[in-house]
């Protein structure tokens, strides 16, 4: 999913409606959990000065209690408040070195 940063800043709306500007939602043709994860994030309307997430905010607003029956798993989303301390402290695997033969044969080289 599209990442917009922090949506209680400018920047992060700014971002949000720059990618609405030719998209109707969030992901795909129609309104989703994705949609919903955002518009949860976002708080409330936007100012007027972004009209792309403005439209998009009433359009989902209008579903009401509605959202919650909407297709699709509702994504967490990450805010770019705070650094992503855990993607740094995971400890790197170790690369496998099984080697899948795809054809079939029992030789090894």
């Amino acid at each position: 999913m599209v990442t917009f940063g922090n949506l209680k800043q400018s920047a992060g709306v700014k971002a949000l409606n720059d990618f609405l500007s030719d998209r109707s939602y969030i992901e795909g043709y129609s309104a989703s959990q994705s949609d919903v994860a955002v518009f949860e994030a976002l708080g409330s309307a936007p100012a007027a000065s972004y009209p792309h997430a403005l439209r998009w905010y009433h359009q989902l607003a209008s579903y009401g209690s509605d959202k919650t029956s909407l297709p699709g798993v509702k994504p967490v989303l990450e805010s770019s408040a705070a650094p992503p301390a855990a993607a740094a402290a995971a400890p790197a695997e170790e690369e496998d070195d099984d080697d899948v033969d795809l054809f079939g044969s029992d030789d090894d080289e």
